[in-house]
């Protein structure tokens, strides 16, 4: 198993409505479905040993350190691949996302290749990374030891963030890695191709492995004249890139920024960029939905041909699982610092909830189990998706006027909650943020049983199958 078709939205803290630093990441995969959940794993819980179930990896115990942090989590339902913790936020804050799968290119591989036995993937990074870091760039350092000593059989890119700052690491070959830190004030959107262009081996806002500047020079792997492009030596540019990863970058760009331009399959787009305002959660909740309204590119728009309507992935598409936001506020005391807007299933058809982090449970609503059950938020967001995909035009009105109206009670609970929480400590305060989760979560499964109703209503003169005397 294998989910590789994320699209991740970095947003520093200068570039945000409210000064958080937000990471983002719609966590997507193949034909078949792969149901997530949410979940709370506490420092008892930690593996004490671990071994991946896909490399047969095993880890030093040594490297499985004796003080682990509570962290939540977004795993596979059914664990029969692995844990693919997939995204969350430690007690100390600290968030993660992992993995976005990336391109590399025969130079690279040739020198040091994937490994075909053992090694850690995207099944692994959050578990054996997060409840061990207490800073974004420990995240950083982290996985960089772990790489080194253990490699990894595929191409990855992840991010951490902490209240301050949020670094992007990608792998490179078998053992080698770089990461950047992301500007305050600047935005990244990275698609399912290598990110990282532009590096300065000698600045503190770069890391990489030690030798990753001689390997460069000892198999003349630099295209360029001058400078450093990772993106030049180490990824690809393809026509697969011309047609899925870039027009999914350039088309958020255009929306943060009109003024950005391009063509979709431009190969060069910038990695580091600025948006002509501040960004919200209901921005990056767009563009993980986004389906190139208003072009010609639209699957469900009536602009373009048949053709064009199939020339460019989108980044909301069926194959959305589960889609995270991670945010760590600047505004409000550090208990209730941070918070894991999740959403499940089809971003086109679901609403973000915004889950305190700082808590001992989840909402039985989000622990979905492996098997169809409408009781779990993402079975019932997987129907509405596939009613709704059936007449877009009918049902997309619907589904804008509920994330709307979810987006704004789920913001007025924070709200209160917020103000509440002020009051509280320690266990007190947890369970005031779990009941504070569980209310917001019954409102938007609620809100969802009853969109499913509304389109049900305005489906049911559309049936085929009718007849009437007046026809």
């Amino acid at each position: 198993m294998k989910q590789t078709e994320c699209t991740t939205i970095l947003v520093g803290k200068n570039a945000t409505i409210d000064g958080s630093t937000m990471i983002a990441r719609s966590e997507d995969g193949g034909r078949t479905i792969i149901p997530e959940r949410f979940e709370v794993v506490m420092p008892k819980d930690q593996p004490k040993h671990y071994e991946s179930v896909i490399s047969h990896q095993k880890i030093d115990d040594a490297d499985l350190l004796s003080n682990p942090l509570r962290y939540t989590s977004a795993p596979d339902a059914s664990g029969k691949n692995g844990i693919w913790a997939a995204a969350g936020i430690n007690s100390d804050n600290i968030a993660m996302t992992a993995t976005e799968t990336i391109t590399t290119n025969s130079r690279i591989q040739g020198i040091d290749p994937l490994l075909e036995e053992g090694g850690l993937g995207e099944e692994d990074f959050v578990t054996l990374t997060l409840p061990y870091i207490h800073s974004a760039y420990e995240g950083v350092e982290r996985v960089g030891y772990l790489l080194e000593k253990y490699g990894t059989y595929e191409m990855n890119g992840m991010a951490f963030s902490d209240k301050d700052e949020i670094w992007y690491l990608e792998t490179i070959g078998g053992h080698h890695w770089a990461a950047r830190r992301i500007p305050d004030d600047a935005y990244v959107i990275a698609p399912n191709r290598l990110n990282i262009d532009e590096f300065h081996f000698d600045d503190d806002d770069f890391a990489s492995s030690k030798d990753l500047k001689n390997l460069i020079e000892e198999y003349h792997l630099n295209p360029d004249l001058e400078g450093y492009n990772l993106r030049h030596i180490f990824g690809s540019s393809t026509i697969k890139d011309a047609h899925y990863n870039n027009p999914r970058a350039w088309y958020i760009h255009n929306y943060f920024d009109p003024d950005f331009g391009g063509e979709p399959s431009d190969q060069n787009q910038p990695f580091i960029c600025h948006a002509n305002r501040k960004i919200s959660i209901e921005d990056i909740k767009w563009a993980e939905s986004s389906h190139y309204q208003d072009t010609p590119f639209d699957a469900y728009g009536d602009q373009g041909s048949a053709e064009q309507k199939k020339t460019f992935r989108p980044i909301g598409i069926n194959r959305n699982f589960e889609t995270h936001i991670l945010q760590i506020r600047n505004d409000v005391p550090e208990k209730i610092a941070g918070v894991q807007w999740l959403a499940f299933g089809p971003n086109t058809f679901n609403s973000m909830v915004p889950f305190y982090t700082n808590i001992t449970t989840t909402p039985a609503r989000f622990q979905t189990g492996p098997k169809f059950d409408l009781n779990k938020i993402f079975w019932l967001n997987k129907l509405t998706a596939q009613l709704g995909d059936i007449n877009f035009r009918v049902y997309g009105e619907l589904e804008a006027d509920f994330e709307q109206k979810s987006l704004a009670q789920c913001h007025k609970i924070q709200h209160e909650t917020d103000k509440e929480a002020k009051k509280y400590s320690g266990d007190e305060l947890q369970d005031k943020l779990n009941e504070a989760n569980q209310k917001m979560a019954d409102t938007v499964y609620d809100n969802t049983v009853e969109l499913l109703g509304n389109m049900v209503n305005e489906g049911h003169g559309l049936m085929t199958l009718k007849y009437d005397l007046l026809d």
